[in-house]
């Protein structure tokens, strides 16, 4: 961490757990290791996806961790909601005035609310805009959920595509996961998305109305809490009646050969 006033600061990427939305949360000190607590807790500038989160966040960290300024005193930027909406490459949204603290040599997070920032999530313009500004950046270990999901799947994790979120209509939807198991089958790379909780009994009804019987089906929900779920079976064996995740439980979900 910078502690020379007449530098430039860093860029951390601050990764949280995986428990927003959740009922349950699992301890902080099970899914983030040692050095990214306590460097989050040397942090007092941040750029988020949410306030409250942040804040809520900062305060499981200060349980284990005492922070470098109490929670009223930390600076807390959001990013614009049209940067959610639109994406960071597609908005053209100019984040270098987020990063002013740490051109006057001081220390930023990027922080989500959920995971790794930048990766499914707000992010990626604040830390082009780093690169940019001469800062360093640094990518701070924590859970990544696609990554986790993929892992449990047992899929092709030598060829994999993230693809966001699918179509909310229903006939949209369907052309897309079609779309997706022919490229899935005929190249062998893995298709890996996700969905609002809400939506989960929408998306497996569509997908087993959508996919061929063979195409292997992996949802992963619920990642790194005592209740987490990987089911990984043909569409076949999933429309003999499995159960899919629940409305209030993220998932993610991945189909290949």
């Amino acid at each position: 961490m910078n502690t020379h006033p007449n530098t430039k600061g860093c860029l951390y990427l601050v990764p949280t757990p995986l428990d927003f939305g959740c009922v349950e949360q699992a301890p902080i000190t099970h899914v983030l290791p040692e050095a990214t607590l306590a460097t989050a807790a040397h942090i007092q500038h941040w750029v988020c996806e949410n306030a409250k989160t942040t804040r809520a966040f900062l305060k499981r960290v200060g349980e284990t961790h005492p922070l470098i300024a109490p929670l009223p005193e930390q600076s807390i930027t959001e990013l614009p909601r049209h940067v959610h909406k639109k994406g960071d490459h597609q908005s053209g949204f100019d984040a270098k005035p987020l990063l002013t603290a740490a051109l006057q040599g001081h220390d930023v997070g990027l922080i989500s609310e959920a995971g790794m920032p930048a990766v499914a999530d707000p992010g990626s313009s604040v830390v082009r805009a780093a690169h940019d500004l001469g800062l360093k950046v640094v990518p701070l270990v924590g859970p990544v959920s696609l990554l986790l999901a993929l892992a449990g799947s047992g899929l092709n994790g030598q060829n994999f595509a993230f693809v966001g979120y699918l179509p909310q209509d229903a006939a949209e939807r369907s052309a897309r996961l079609k779309q997706l198991e022919s490229l899935a089958h005929k190249t062998g790379q893995t298709q890996l998305w996700i969905e609002t909780p809400y939506r989960n009994a929408a998306m497996l009804s569509g997908l087993l109305q959508s996919l061929q019987a063979h195409t292997r089906l992996a949802i992963a929900s619920g990642l790194t809490l005592p209740s987490a779920s990987i089911q990984s079976h043909s569409v076949a064996q999933w429309k003999k009646g499995l159960k899919g995740p629940d409305g209030h439980t993220p998932a993610v979900y991945a189909i290949g050969p």
